[in-house]
């Protein structure tokens, strides 16, 4: 004998310690908590790239949304074309022609709102179409002559007045001004407000005027607002403000894809260009309907907690039982039975995700 003790005793006191020091639970805790997590997202039409996603979402303290697609429907519809020196028609043939080469969500609603004015273009043949992102998009005829369909960004040289949604310049001469139409989308009032009750600060950044940012964040009470920002101009917000706190980015251009991979986070929409889809780390399925980022962040914060729980509940089975099994006071049966209870706490744990009333 040892210090009174079998060598037999001692080997199963050593094994029962090293039963119960094994860290199966601990290893448990957070793939089982993230695993229901995700999935229960999936059924509700939240898809979530990886599991540190949802441990960064539920620290989040900003939210940067962008405008056109993103707090607004994105279909547009022309309210007033204020024309100088030629004919309405002509210049909504002009934007067929010319929108019809760009991927901008404005660009598609016009595309469908002037097709029928296709030939009221006069303009020669069109070529060397180029759109420069936060601008604009511009075209050359075969005669030489310049047409440019900007934000307030490309006709700042040829007018002080900046509330217009977009200006029709050609060869440095303004052709027209248009103010376009957008609807909020559903339940965007509620979300910003629901944020706001969280005390996470919401931001508008957007490359549309500064006219119509302050209108829509006053509207819809947001903390402050960004208009008329190229990509390059938002890369340095998102940056800025992701070393002041976590910061999440919702939107849905190509524009908006740099800022998505700089931000602590990027939200998409489903309806979203491929490239902010494939920028984002959460992509909302329901595109129309924005209190899914409610849903997808209370979801984040209930998983955070769940992990939490189960970290609590598998130290705590060894931190308890460590000190009797190595006292001699559990066998090695009793000490594998225990361990096992734990997983199945922290599996049991996990699994309550999916019975917890997150969305409502």
């Amino acid at each position: 004998t040892i210090a009174k003790l079998s060598i037999t005793a001692s080997l199963l006191d050593s094994i029962a310690v090293l039963v119960i020091s094994c860290p199966c639970a601990m290893g448990l805790a957070t793939p089982t908590a993230l695993m229901v997590g995700i999935g229960r997202a999936a059924k509700n039409g939240i898809l979530i790239k990886g599991g540190d996603t949802i441990e960064n979402f539920a620290t989040i303290k900003t939210i940067v949304f962008d405008k056109t697609g993103t707090i607004t429907t994105g279909k547009f519809k022309i309210d007033k074309i204020e024309t100088f020196g030629i004919e309405e028609n002509e210049i909504k043939g002009m934007l067929f022609h010319i929108e019809k080469h760009s991927s901008h969500p404005i660009a598609k609603s016009l595309v469908n709102e002037c097709k029928s004015f296709a030939n009221n273009f006069i303009g020669n043949n069109l070529v060397e179409f180029k759109e420069e992102k936060g601008l604009g998009i511009s075209a050359k005829d075969n005669t030489g002559i310049t047409y440019l369909i900007s934000s307030y960004q490309g006709a700042k040289d040829l007018t002080t007045d900046s509330t217009h949604s977009l200006y029709v310049i050609s060869n440095d001469k303004l052709l027209a001004t248009i103010d376009l139409t957008d609807e909020l989308k559903l339940n965007a009032k509620e979300t910003i407000t629901e944020l706001k009750k969280k005390g996470i600060k919401t931001v508008l950044l957007s490359g549309d005027s500064n006219f119509k940012c302050q209108q829509i964040a006053n509207d819809l009470g947001m903390d402050a607002f960004y208009g008329e920002r190229s990509p390059s101009q938002k890369i340095a917000i998102i940056s800025n403000l992701v070393k002041e706190s976590p910061t999440a980015m919702v939107g849905d251009g190509i524009n908006d894809a740099p800022a998505l991979t700089k931000a602590t986070v990027g939200i998409s929409m489903s309806n979203a260009t491929q490239v902010a889809i494939n920028s984002a780390q959460i992509i909302i399925l329901n595109s129309n309907d924005l209190s899914f980022i409610i849903k997808a962040l209370n979801l984040s914060k209930h998983t955070l907690l769940t992990i939490k729980q189960n970290l609590f509940w598998a130290f705590f089975y060894n931190v308890i039982a460590i000190p009797f099994a190595a006292i001699g006071m559990l066998s090695p049966m009793i000490a594998a039975m225990s361990m096992g209870f734990s997983d199945v706490i922290v599996v049991g744990n996990s699994l309550r995700l999916n019975l917890k009333k997150i969305f409502s």
